[in-house]
């Protein structure tokens, strides 16, 4: 009887690993969700920080060329200047939007 004892233990132990292990199991497919979950947020978040950034470089633009006082001598150097910096945001939007294709 000694043997069915530890044998019935034994039996015991593994069903209780059994057990702990889909236990683990599904607490790892719960992580594994909220990772995901986090990874999408954080992709989220660089998106809507590029896209301040370039609002925030639109702006700056905008002020600069608000504060400008355009003088006859100098209009042709302060419009090649503007069409310069505006061809500048039009090369980085293009690449944004190269990168958000991906």
């Amino acid at each position: 009887m000694a043997l069915a004892g530890q044998l019935d233990n034994v039996l015991d132990r593994a069903q209780r690993l059994i057990e702990l292990c889909e236990a683990l199991q599904e607490e790892n497919d719960l992580l594994k969700l909220e990772n995901q979950s986090l990874k999408v947020a954080v992709e989220t978040g660089k998106t809507k920080a590029l896209e301040l950034e370039e609002k925030l470089k639109v702006l700056k633009l905008a002020r600069s060329l608000e504060g400008n006082t355009v003088l006859k001598s100098g209009a042709n150097e302060k419009t090649l200047d503007i069409k310069q910096k505006i061809s500048e945001f039009v090369r980085e939007i293009d690449k944004c939007i190269v990168l958000l294709k991906k």
